[in-house]
C-alpha cells in the first residue's frame, strides 16, 4: 500500500525534468520517456513511504490504512524531493521549493513521532501508542497525612 500514486507524483513533475531524472540521454518520444520514468517514480514513492513509516512506527501501526490525507501530501512532497535530489537541487531556482517542502514534511513527522502532532487517526488510543507517550496514575485520596497523624 502506498500513501501516494504514480499519477499523483507524475502530475507534480515538470516535463523538462524527466530526461534529467531518467539519465543523461535525451528521449524525445513522450511515451518512451514515461515508460522509463515510471519505475523511478515508483521507487521514489516507495522510499518516501518507508521514510514516513519510520517516523510513524513509534505511534501507529504501519502502514496506516486507510491513510489520512496528510500522508498523501507528505508522500508526494518527499517523493518529489527524492526525484529531484537524484539530479541535484539548485537552491537559487524554483527547485528550492521541493527542498523546503521536504524539510517541512520531515519536521512534521518528527513532531508526530514526539507526540506533539497527530496525523488524525485513532492510533494514539491503542495501548502501544499510549505507552510510547507516557503514563498517568490515578489513586484514592490519601488516608494518612501529616495533619491527621499529628499527635500519634
Amino acid at each position: 500500500m502506498s500513501y501516494s500514486t504514480k499519477p499523483e507524483v507524475r502530475e507534480m513533475l515538470k516535463d523538462d525534468a524527466l530526461n534529467a531524472i531518467i539519465g543523461d540521454t535525451f528521449i524525445e518520444d513522450p511515451a518512451e520517456r514515461e515508460e522509463l520514468v515510471t519505475p523511478i517514480i515508483k521507487g521514489a514513492i516507495a522510499d518516501a513511504d518507508a521514510e514516513i513509516d519510520g517516523y510513524l512506527a513509534k505511534r501507529y501501526r504501519v502502514p496506516v490504512s486507510p491513510a489520512p490525507r496528510i500522508l498523501n501530501k507528505l508522500s508526494k512532497d518527499i517523493a518529489i524531493y527524492n526525484l529531484y535530489s537524484r539530479i541535484g537541487i539548485d537552491e537559487n531556482t524554483d527547485e528550492k521549493n521541493f527542498l523546503n517542502r521536504y524539510k517541512a514534511a520531515i519536521d512534521f513527522l518528527k513532531l508526530v513521532a514526539e507526540g506533539k502532532a497527530s496525523i488524525g487517526v485513532g492510533g494514539e488510543d491503542d495501548p502501544t501508542s499510549a505507552a510510547a507517550t507516557g503514563f498517568t496514575a490515578k489513586s484514592n485520596t490519601r488516608l494518612f497525612t501529616r495533619n491527621n497523624m499529628k499527635g500519634m
